[in-house]
């Protein structure tokens, strides 16, 4: 019996989103497509964050995916930034809660370490090895699609392990698990 599964991959960003979809059909992985959401022409914040939701719905009703990877954000000394990448984060996330479908973060290096072997690789060390693994023809000129994908090929590789970053598999998960967080 052939057990298929989607992985949606994303690296959110309020400047570009990348995001990359793979198949895993008996377990080899198969690649569907990648792109970027480009969102640096839009001037407010609010109006990236509904585009970022959107786009991931959309993402979600084309393609069904069964689990979403989701790069963390990393912690930088600029905190308006990271307060930025967490808000895209958020509201990516929100988008495949709000279907049920379950997500995990991974911390960029983490994804690294998965698909190069070296915690410390380039963006474009990570997407060669994209290229290698999957027989991608080409690679985009940015390369935030590619970190999508790695993120979904991080998670293939991690499934089944005890630690691989936090997982949600709805609201009530995700209240349960960060109850610091919520305000009530």
């Amino acid at each position: 019996m052939s057990k298929e599964k989607i992985i949606l991959g994303i690296d959110p960003g309020t400047t570009i989103m990348g995001f990359g979809l793979i198949k895993i059909v008996d377990r080899k992985m198969v690649f569907l497509q990648m792109n970027e959401l480009l969102l640096s022409k839009y001037k407010d914040p609010y109006t990236k964050l509904k585009l970022i939701f959107e786009r991931t719905i959309d993402l979600i009703d084309q393609y069904h995916p069964d689990e979403i990877a989701i790069e963390a954000p990393f912690y930088a000394k600029n905190v308006q930034s990271m307060l930025k990448l967490g808000r895209a984060q958020g509201v990516a996330m929100a988008a495949g809660l709000s279907r049920q479908i379950p997500i995990t973060e991974y911390l960029p290096k983490k994804i690294k370490m998965s698909i190069t072997g070296n915690g410390n690789a380039s963006k474009e060390q990570v997407a060669k090895m994209l290229q290698s693994t999957l027989g991608l023809t080409s690679l985009p000129k940015n390369l935030d699609s590619t970190d999508g994908l790695a993120a979904a090929v991080c998670h293939v590789y991690n499934e089944g392990r005890v630690e691989v970053g936090k997982s949600y598999t709805g609201w009530e998960a995700f209240v349960t698990q960060n109850p610091k967080k919520i305000k009530k």
